[in-house]
């Protein structure tokens, strides 16, 4: 017994140096506390009368066996919080309320301990850091939410996400899946929970709609701290572009490119990437979401486009390159990036305060569509001669071309009207894959370009103006020598 004791104070003492170590060795450039709480009151002075907000942690995902991917927290969570962990839930009341004596309009339930989990898999922060680092005045372990006293059924509304059952349960207490079944039970959650109306609907207060549109109208326009990380996750973001710019040849392969943006990012210490990278060459390019990136070797006279973004603090990038990769625009090439640049400069002069993100669009649908007419790509301006029968879409530009971005990739946002110090993208872009119905010196063309803008009241400013964006800069920047270059490592055995 005095062994087991012993052991198990020195591994308490360890893991409780080991998190005060950790916090030191944190970046000095993290959302604040006071950003959090700051946010958090801002979503309170939204919320309707006699209500509570409830947003759980994202959970834990399995990538293959007893391996977990690297944890991603839900964006609303840390966005409310800053906490970092998983099996954690925020309540965030309108009024206070009176809670195990003590009166209080928030609470924060985390992991409990556990020093030899800490040991395996690093120090939790606990309740108590709860309350020094994230500046809770209370908070709960998860093996404590069950018997909290709290009756949801006094709420006039009970705000929260709906749950997509697909939470597994690790078999810690107070996991998870765990908080999840607790608040279930305690808001009289439904079996057959859905708020799509019946004959008979059941009656109750639970609102899973309300929450996210609260959400999105703040996330929507940053504050000063969260532009000064989108302005680094954009810069870095660039930074690569121009880099691989000068790096790449013909027979590289397009994880070797992937490689070389990601490994920027981490030069800078950002520490993932946004989303999944799309680095498509030639026909690749001409699939949107495409991001395998498993082509072994890029030819001679094809185009690559790249579409990355650093994620730096949790806020993300979002910067796309055409460019091609033996450093010259064929004719056809330069004449479709040509267009595509129009089309973004053009949607760039609507971009302000007031004007909506369907003008934006517009502008750069007018300019694509007529100069593939004025090209002979399409016979017409008419719809029967623009729109593919197959997908509905417009044939050769077949998405649109703004979005928020932020803690998410597509970040959460109203999507009408651009208000000032919104960030969005703008990204016009021209797809000819082989076999489209057009002269087949088109084929196999994509090209998208695609920058980082901050809403402004009369105008725009351009956070990603780092990478090249012109046709000549582009070729120009290529022709310039990398560090990449300079690297060159051994063959695999039996490889040349």
């Amino acid at each position: 017994m005095k062994i087991n004791f012993l052991l198990g104070l020195s591994l308490v003492l360890s893991i409780s140096f080991s998190t005060q170590a950790q916090n030191k060795n944190l970046p000095d450039d993290l959302l604040s506390s006071d950003f959090h709480q700051g946010r958090r009151e801002a979503l309170r002075t939204k919320m309707p009368e006699n209500s509570v907000a409830v947003i759980f942690s994202n959970p834990v995902r399995n990538r293959a066996n007893d391996v977990n991917y690297v944890y991603h927290q839900d964006p609303n969570f840390y966005y409310l919080t800053g906490h970092r962990e998983p099996h954690s839930v925020l309540l965030l009341f309108k009024d206070k309320q009176r809670i195990n004596g003590q009166r209080t309009d928030e609470l924060i339930i985390v992991r409990q301990r556990n020093a030899l989990q800490e040991l395996y898999d690093g120090a939790r922060m606990g309740k108590e850091g709860a309350k020094t680092e994230l500046g809770f005045s209370v908070a709960y372990e998860g093996t404590e939410f069950a018997d909290l006293p709290i009756d949801f059924s006094t709420f006039d509304q009970v705000l929260f996400y709906d749950f997509h059952n697909d939470v597994r349960d690790i078999k810690e207490k107070g996991d998870l899946h765990d908080l999840i079944l607790a608040f279930r039970r305690k808001a009289r959650y439904p079996k057959n929970y859905s708020q799509i109306l019946g004959l008979e609907p059941e009656q109750n207060n639970l609102n899973t709609r309300m929450l996210d549109s609260l959400m999105q109208e703040l996330r929507g326009i940053k504050t000063a701290e969260e532009l000064d990380l989108l302005r680094k996750a954009v810069k870095i973001s660039a930074l690569g572009q121009k880099e691989v710019m000068k790096a790449i040849r013909p027979g590289m392969s397009e994880l070797e490119v992937q490689g070389m943006h990601e490994f920027i990012y981490k030069k800078y210490r950002a520490e993932y990437e946004g989303y999944p990278s799309i680095v498509g060459a030639g026909h690749n390019g001409c699939v949107l979401h495409y991001i395998e990136n498993y082509k072994p070797e890029i030819e001679d006279g094809e185009l690559i486009l790249m579409d990355l973004g650093a994620e730096y603090h949790g806020y993300t990038a979002d910067v796309t390159r055409t460019i091609p990769v033996n450093g010259k625009f064929t004719q056809e090439q330069k004449i479709i990036y040509d267009l595509v640049y129009k089309a973004q400069e053009a949607g760039m002069a609507v971009c302000r305060a007031g004007a909506t993100f369907k003008e934006i669009y517009q502008a750069t649908a007018e300019v694509v569509n007529q100069g593939l007419v004025d090209l002979g790509i399409y016979k017409s301006l008419e719809k029967e001669d623009i729109i593919n029968p197959a997908t509905g879409r417009n044939r050769y530009y077949p998405h649109g071309c703004c979005h928020h971005i932020g803690l998410d990739v597509h970040d959460k946002g109203n999507y009408d009207t651009l208000r000032a110090n919104m960030v969005i993208t703008i990204e016009p872009g021209i797809y000819i894959p082989e076999g489209s119905p057009c002269d087949p010196k088109w084929w196999d063309i994509p090209v998208r370009i695609e920058d980082d803008f901050l809403v402004t009241e009369d105008g725009y400013e351009l956070l990603s103006n780092a990478a090249p964006r012109r046709s000549e800069e582009v070729e120009g920047v290529m022709k310039e020598e990398s560090f990449f270059n300079r690297a060159d490592l051994p063959a695999l055995d039996g490889e040349e």
